[in-house]
């Protein structure tokens, strides 16, 4: 049987240097539909934009747009995605710098608070009105764009247990457990004019994950009886 000819090294050079440019201009341009959009989010404060605004905004052409992305949804689940792979990276960076591996948690835990909490001084609205509403309809998509925040806190929860400062568990389900605590509780901690009632500190949120992670664990089948 004859053995087709190998294709030559300069064709395959050639050929790679081609796809490796393509696929850059391709990332350039989603980049700046990205960019584009999350400006428009910050002026307007809200995800309320049509894709013909980031479109004309980007100086790009709405072929370019539908090359990309499948619509408005899946432009803010990608802004979404990347701002969460963002946040990761910088608590990671940050409690890097801290010895105490407790410390490294705490200082996570609060950071991640910090930077869910609705401010007047900095637009979040992918942390407020889309990603309540990516939770109810695409659930499995917001588990997905959770992952970067799940492997931070797991990995810290996991070297605080083996530090032998809280117990072992289960890290990746601590960790959803504690990021969903926090980022609900800092979305939800707003107080009615009038009221006497102070917001929640992001000590007071730290005390709390601690209590439940260090805390004993439950039995598996309590008495029915049990009061």
């Amino acid at each position: 049987m004859t053995q087709a000819p190998e294709e030559p090294a300069w064709r395959r050079r050639a050929v790679e240097r081609s796809t490796r440019a393509a696929k850059l201009r391709a990332e350039q341009r989603v980049q700046r539909f990205l960019d584009s959009a999350q400006e428009l989010i910050t002026e307007k404060g809200t995800t309320d934009v049509t894709v013909q605004e980031v479109v004309d905004r980007s100086k790009q052409s709405l072929r370019s747009f539908y090359q990309h992305f499948d619509g408005k949804h899946e432009l803010l689940l990608a802004l979404f995605e990347d701002a969460l792979a963002t946040s990761a990276n910088e608590i990671r960076e940050a409690a890097s710098a801290g010895r105490d591996p407790l410390q490294r948690l705490r200082d996570a835990v609060e950071m991640l608070y910090e930077q869910s909490r609705p401010s007047p001084d900095v637009q979040r609205p992918l942390f407020s009105d889309f990603a309540l509403q990516l939770l109810v309809k695409h659930p499995v998509q917001v588990a997905t764009a959770h992952l970067p925040l799940v492997t931070v806190f797991a990995d810290l929860i996991e070297d605080a247990a083996e530090a032998g400062v809280i117990p072992a568990g289960r890290p990746r389900r601590q960790a959803s457990l504690v990021m969903q605590t926090v980022m609900f509780s800092a979305q939800a901690n707003g107080v009615p004019a009038g009221s006497h009632a102070v917001p929640v500190t992001a000590e007071e949120i730290w005390q709390f994950c601690l209590g439940g992670i260090s805390g004993a664990a439950a039995e598996a089948h309590p008495s029915r009886t049990a009061r």
